[in-house]
């Protein structure tokens, strides 16, 4: 696997290695040693799968406390992919990444604790495979506003179709006394 590094210190593109041939192809999605020796943990505990359609945007979310790494896969389908930098005393603090993940390019994304996360279907429809770090904390989730203009967020489409609850996402600065520090993640 290829590692590539982004505008944030710990934000990853990951390039698995594919072996193919007339018969198919297999790549690993994920191998303990090799992860970590990049950054990532060892173990996750909560593996998830969401399919969605064109036009949905998912997020952005973050748990805190109780956050989540979460390493990305698109099995089927094509997303873009968003981490949102919201640990508080960071330097890249309101700071995002984005990238293209798509069954073609056959990357993954590893957004550490502390970013808020979400993404849009690009394609027809998306079937996204995800590792978590830690279990799925309803009471500890907050939602981001997806169109916060303070985030600069370029998603491609100006009227996504968004759940109540991602309809109700707060502005990042109304959050503030909600977020997680930085030291806060370190020691996590």
């Amino acid at each position: 696997m290829d590692t590539i590094e982004t505008a944030i210190p710990g934000v990853l593109i990951v390039q698995p290695k594919l072996f193919g041939d007339n018969r198919g192809f297999l790549t690993e999605l994920f191998q303990s040693d090799r992860y970590a020796k990049a950054g990532m943990p060892r173990s996750f505990v909560q593996d998830n799968l969401s399919r969605s359609s064109r036009n949905v945007l998912r997020g952005l979310h973050i748990q805190n406390p109780n956050p989540q790494g979460k390493l990305l896969t698109v099995l089927r389908g094509a997303i873009l992919d968003v981490a949102v930098d919201v640990r508080l005393g960071s330097p890249t603090f309101g700071k995002h990444v984005a990238v293209e993940l798509s069954e073609e390019n056959r990357r993954q994304f590893w957004i550490p604790r502390g970013f808020a996360h979400g993404f849009i279907v690009k394609s027809d429809s998306a079937d996204v495979f995800y590792k978590c770090d830690n279990l799925y904390s309803p009471a500890d989730e907050l939602v981001v506003k997806w169109d916060d203009v303070a985030l600069e967020i370029e998603w491609g489409c100006s009227s996504p179709q968004l759940s109540l609850r991602d309809q109700t996402g707060l502005p990042l600065a109304e959050l503030k006394g909600k977020l997680p520090t930085l030291d806060a993640i370190r020691s996590s």
